[in-house]
């Protein structure tokens, strides 16, 4: 199952957009979709970008985690039996 970090059902809205002409032409022969391809990835560029901007802004703990391990090892490993 996939969150949406966006609402997939809002409705649709019109954009002008400037493509390569010889790329345009290509994709048409193929019938691909360009309001769907375009979706899709750019869902997908939000999502990286977000993601990045998530470990930007809990590097600092990751760190300190990582730290505490390394001097305290995981609060697991007592209980580990591997």
């Amino acid at each position: 199952m996939q969150l949406h970090f966006f609402d997939p059902d809002a409705p649709k809205k019109n954009t002008h957009l400037s493509i390569n002409s010889d790329l345009l032409r290509l994709a048409r022969e193929e019938k691909i979709n360009l309001s769907q391809t375009l979706e899709k990835h750019l869902a997908e560029s939000m999502l990286e970008i977000k993601r990045e901007r998530w470990r930007e802004s809990s590097r600092e703990a990751i760190n300190e985690y990582a730290q505490f391990v390394e001097t305290h090892g995981c609060f697991g490993d007592s209980l580990r039996s591997f």
